[in-house]
């Protein structure tokens, strides 16, 4: 898959995508990157350390966020997406389940749109995406946490997300899902689909795992936000080892070493 200017071989190998929180409020790094040289600064680390992509995002999804303005979301990715652009050659990823956001993101130089809506959201966001060409990934989600078929009904989320794009006229080779862990998931619904991933591969796209100092892992071990990088890790070889083609993480140099190692042992290189 092409993003931005870079030809990413998601069947052969995992990348990581750096996060990147323009924030006051996040629920692990907010208020740490507001300005654009802290946030120039975090990224060149990342970028140093490994990753391959930055995810930048402008609204705290945590639970129980509180939705913010577009002009004021705008406000704070933009003008971060236009100084990236001019010293990192890395694919940019805006983090934004609204379609005026995801414009004014790729008119400033942005590669790929994260949705954690799953061009559910916003009925304009399929269309917007169609118009300037870029990827998409699409993550599960709704409105509550209750089931039928569990499994079935996360595939069947995602193949609805996935017919919302092709209807606007996305290029299928353009789409990419992310199961999303800690999104409309009890803490073992979190568990179960973390254990079932590869029944994810029947959709036939690359999937983004982001788990990253979430509540499962924080649940499972008892530590605070700033305190689950074991855990992190953990997930990020589980996603490497199903069969996940990016893994979307706060702490990219630790991850990047534990996708190497488990890409090397199942290859056995």
């Amino acid at each position: 898959m092409r993003i931005g200017d870079v030809d990413f071989n998601l069947k052969e190998h995992t990348c990581i995508m750096g996060i990147l929180n323009v924030t006051p409020d996040s629920f692990s790094d907010g208020g740490k990157y507001k300005n654009i040289s802290q946030a120039l600064k975090h990224g060149e680390q990342m970028i140093r350390e490994g990753a391959g992509m930055i995810d930048i995002g402008g609204e705290s999804t945590r639970p129980g966020y509180t939705r913010i303005p577009e002009e004021e979301e705008i406000g704070r990715v933009v003008p971060v997406i236009k100084e990236f652009k001019k010293h990192f050659s890395v694919p940019i990823s805006i983090d934004t389940y609204k379609s005026r956001v995801a414009r004014a993101a790729i008119e400033a130089g942005a590669d790929l749109v994260n949705d954690i809506w799953g061009l559910k959201y916003d009925g304009n966001m399929a269309e917007i995406i169609h118009r300037y060409d870029v990827p998409v990934c699409m993550m599960h989600n709704r409105k509550k946490a209750v089931y039928g078929n569990y499994m079935a009904e996360v595939i069947s989320d995602l193949q609805e997300s996935i017919q919302i794009g092709l209807e606007a006229g996305i290029d299928r080779n353009k789409l990419i899902i992310d199961p999303g862990i800690g999104f409309a998931k009890t803490y073992e619904m979190n568990l179960i689909l973390l254990n079932r991933l590869e029944e994810l591969h029947q959709l036939k796209l690359p999937i983004l795992l982001g788990t990253s100092r979430k509540s499962v892992i924080g649940l499972t071990l008892d530590t605070p936000a700033d305190d689950r990088l074991e855990g992190t890790i953990a997930t990020t070889v589980i996603g490497v080892m199903k069969g996940c083609s990016i893994i979307r993480v706060h702490d990219v140099l630790a991850n990047c070493r534990a996708v190497k190692m488990t890409e090397a042992i199942l290859r056995e290189q």
